[in-house]
């Protein structure tokens, strides 16, 4: 308890001026705005195609598209609140921050299974078809939520345990320490996130090899396999630095006290939006089939457009 009211003392303190403050959340609507643009054209393409929806790749891809942009929206939410309403009951904030915690640790689970189907692909191509099927890629959609959710719902079920009901009517800073502040939630998290960490990397590593020793050898689509997950890696460590940014943020706030709000800024920025942002590049630029059908569908829109502003 005493590490959250710091950090809410220390944004207190330092709060940053009306025109850093109003710079700061334009740049998160425009990002926000231009990935939820993007976003919403791979899934407007999917689901457009029949070819995507009864190809597993396609849909463990555009599960991930859509859990990142409700968690881009979710995030973005919360620190335009942050400076404008500022304080939030507890109640609310308590939906906000649950929301935006599944679809956060969801994004690495989702690359580890995209990994794997990858891997499969590559180095099974002969059982490819048989192991992975849309059916089976619904399941392991679902037990990725399982999962989470049985990572975040301790969260909430300790605090209903723990404090008086009044704390749920009270308006706090919407931060997850704010609003699940019991000393246990924090020892919880830190070990879930070094297990999550642990077998999301160990999955990666071992598929990347996989793929890199099949690619000396093999195929064309071998040696791309090998890039996407490099990609899908790289992805990865950004979004795996959610896992890291709790101490990292107290680290600062100590380091850099006058500076914290900027501190704050720039991890949200680099763990919440930067990794959000990769996907539409994975799939949407790389794929050449992706790719082929997004390019119809933009270029399909601007005719339109055309033809609309001369009839007009």
């Amino acid at each position: 308890m005493n590490a959250s009211s710091g950090n809410v003392t220390v944004v207190l303190q330092y709060r940053d001026s009306f025109a850093k403050a109003v710079t700061k959340n334009l740049i998160v609507v425009f990002l926000g705005i231009s990935i939820g643009y993007i976003n919403a054209n791979l899934i407007h393409t999917f689901c457009k195609h029949q070819i995507f929806y009864k190809n597993p790749r396609y849909v463990l891809f555009i599960h991930l598209v859509i859990n990142d942009m409700v968690q881009v929206m979710l995030t973005a939410i919360l620190f335009i609140i942050s400076y404008t309403i500022y304080k939030l009951s507890v109640s609310v904030c308590c939906i906000f921050m649950l929301l935006a915690l599944f679809t956060t640790e969801n994004s690495p689970l989702n690359l580890a299974c995209m990994a794997v189907e990858c891997y499969i692909a590559i180095c099974f191509p002969l059982r490819h078809v048989q192991i992975c099927t849309v059916q089976r890629t619904l399941i392991l959609i679902s037990l990725i939520w399982m999962i989470t959710t049985l990572s975040v719902l301790p969260d909430l079920f300790i605090t209903l345990a723990t404090e008086p009901l009044d704390f749920f009517h009270s308006r706090v800073f919407c931060l997850r320490n704010t609003v699940f502040p019991h000393p246990l939630i924090i020892q919880k998290r830190d070990i879930t996130y070094g297990v999550f960490l642990v077998i999301v990397w160990v999955t990666i590593i071992y598929t990347y090899l996989k793929i890199l020793f099949t690619a000396k050898t093999a195929s064309k689509d071998a040696k791309k396999a090998k890039n996407t997950i490099l990609l899908h890696g790289f992805q990865l460590l950004l979004c795996m630095a959610t896992y890291a940014a709790p101490h990292l943020t107290n680290a600062l706030q100590k380091w850099f006290p006058t500076n914290y709000t900027d501190s704050l800024f720039v991890i949200y920025v680099t763990v919440q939006i930067l990794p959000r942002s990769i996907s539409p590049i994975i799939y949407g630029i790389r794929d050449k089939t992706f790719r082929r059908f997004l390019k119809g569908n933009l270029l399909c829109k601007i005719t339109v457009h055309k033809s609309d502003n001369q009839n007009r």
